[in-house]
């Protein structure tokens, strides 16, 4: 699952970085560049709730070696 959870992450940032490069900054809101912009969105939000997963995954793991 931690593997997982790292390629996952790596998928995102790349996604973010090549959506990011796609976004004309003269008219962010335009036709061809809401799609990138709104895609850089989710990608930043998925990195997010995979960073959020980790963390209580290790938290877990780590009440578990307590017990």
């Amino acid at each position: 699952m931690k593997l997982f959870v790292y390629v996952l992450i790596v998928l995102a940032i790349i996604l973010v970085v090549y959506n990011f490069t796609q976004i004309d900054f003269n008219d962010p809101l335009g036709k061809e560049s809401i799609v990138a912009l709104i895609t850089v969105l989710a990608g930043l939000c998925a990195i997010l709730l995979l960073v959020i997963l980790r963390m209580s995954k290790k938290i877990d793991e780590t009440l578990k070696k307590k017990s």
